[in-house]
């Protein structure tokens, strides 16, 4: 037996699902990032209203429909992570194209081009960082 400063803690990793998701690059998997966002923030942010746990979604949702729309070619993945600090959410959508993203300007004649306003307004801050291979989009959700 080994002395008692020497015993090795057992720890459990936490419940409900881990906090990066890798998505193949396809319109199907923005539905598969709601789902685990939902799932990701019942488990680790039960006391998130239903509202916040909805802009989080939302936020995902946009960064993710723009990471495959945008940010990849077909065949490539998408990261998402969820990272739960003492005073946000973060979510942050890695893709493998450097090309920045854009807000474009308000159009009633286009019916796509803002989810980065919807981003903007939701997010207490948001921005954009390049990597060796692409770039990594992130939010900050205030808890």
């Amino acid at each position: 037996m080994l002395p008692k400063q020497y015993e090795v803690a057992h720890s459990h990793p936490p419940a409900g699902p881990p906090p990066q998701l890798v998505l193949v690059s396809e319109p199907q998997s923005v539905g598969a990032a709601r789902g685990w966002v939902r799932e990701f923030v019942g488990s680790r942010l039960p006391a998130a209203s239903g509202e916040r746990a909805g802009d989080i979604e939302l936020v995902v949702s946009e960064l993710v429909t723009n990471a495959i729309r945008y940010g990849s070619e077909p065949g490539d993945s998408v990261l998402v992570v969820l990272a739960v600090l003492p005073a946000f959410v973060r979510v942050e959508v890695h893709d493998p194209v450097r090309r920045r993203p854009r807000v474009r300007a308000v159009s009633r004649q286009r019916a796509r081009g803002r989810g980065l306003f919807i981003v903007a307004a939701l997010a207490e801050r948001w921005g954009v960082e390049e990597r060796p291979f692409g770039k990594r989009i992130w939010a900050e959700l205030a808890r």
